[in-house]
């Protein structure tokens, strides 16, 4: 039985963007957005998908998507601070010297790379790999494995978290993370192997 534990706190995925940087193709995950700027000394206030807000003090440094840039343009900005105000990240970024300079970085959205994901505990997964996997039921009762769908998204505002995954049929079915149902999870397969008891499927609802 595997423990299932899910990272999305720490690095919250909201999204992810390719682009080209030199002539590799890099993967951008979004962290969070800049609302606003603070005081006179070119600090912006930055709403970050996360429970974890000091995950900031960790970075060398974020990209800034710049409104109206052309797509997946990105621009680095070495973090030379970090205080907070309630659950809000301020950030001191180098070449952002006045209020002037701040505000033209409000409602862009701020990234880091996948080098800059930190690495998981055994049995830990970030949601971004989760979704996209398909799941297999060999659970009691079934003759024969059997592929039901794939991974559309884990929701987490319960107690426990929940796949939500689309079956073969069009429909949705939502799955408790537990050990109870699910039993393996390869990554590198893309591949989530569950064990339904009989008649569970038959809750699934047209979407």
């Amino acid at each position: 039985m595997v423990e299932l534990r899910f990272e999305q706190a720490h690095d919250f995925v909201k999204g992810h963007v390719p682009y080209v940087y030199g002539e590799v193709l890099v993967e951008n995950i979004k962290i969070g957005k800049i609302v606003n700027a603070v005081a006179l000394r070119g600090e912006v206030k930055v709403y970050h998908y996360s429970d974890y807000k000091e995950r900031f003090e960790e970075l060398d440094e974020i990209l800034v998507e710049r409104n109206g840039a052309k797509r997946h343009a990105m621009e680095r900005y070495p973090i030379e601070g970090v205080r907070y105000q309630k659950d809000m990240a301020i950030l001191k970024l180098k070449g952002v010297n006045d209020r002037n300079a701040a505000e033209a970085l409000k409602d862009c959205d701020v990234y880091i790379t996948e080098a800059d994901l930190r690495e998981l505990p055994e049995d830990t997964f970030y949601v971004r790999d989760l979704i996209g996997c398909r799941v297999i039921n060999d659970g009691s009762g079934a003759e024969t494995a059997e592929e039901i769908g794939t991974i559309t998204d884990v929701l987490q505002n319960s107690a426990q978290d929940i796949y939500q995954i689309k079956t073969k049929s069009g429909k949705e079915v939502l799955i408790p993370a537990v050990g109870e149902f699910v039993k393996e999870i390869n990554i590198g397969e893309k591949t989530v192997k569950v064990s339904l008891i009989p008649g569970f499927l038959d809750g699934a609802v047209e979407v």
